[in-house]
């Protein structure tokens, strides 16, 4: 078992997106990454099988997707596709993503 206080274990850097991996076996991965405003995770994909959830712990922020199209996100949201989907996230505010990959890459 594991007990990690999420807000605690990661802060923020003026630098760019800080992260912190949460978990990682062969089931799947816990990312935690956290954003200054304007920082982003750019929209990219793996050439992979599998799926990846972003929940959104704090703040608001868009979820970046193919086509150009973006979904505001803020706390309490969630985002689930398939891995290989283009897929980003750029923050509006101080934002706290979990991140989940199954199968881990």
């Amino acid at each position: 078992m594991k007990h990690i206080k999420i807000f605690e274990a990661n802060d923020f850097s003026e630098k760019g997106m800080k992260r912190f991996v949460v978990h990682d076996s062969p089931y799947f991965k816990i990312l935690n990454f956290n954003f200054l405003p304007g920082q982003a995770l750019p929209l990219h994909a793996h050439d992979i099988e599998g799926q990846v959830s972003l929940l959104i712990l704090e703040g608001e922020g868009d979820y970046l997707a193919g086509d150009e199209k973006t979904i505001p996100v803020a706390a309490g949201d969630m985002v689930v596709c398939d891995i290989a989907e283009p897929h980003g996230i750029r923050a509006r505010s101080a934002m706290r993503v979990l991140v989940t990959i199954a199968p881990p890459i």
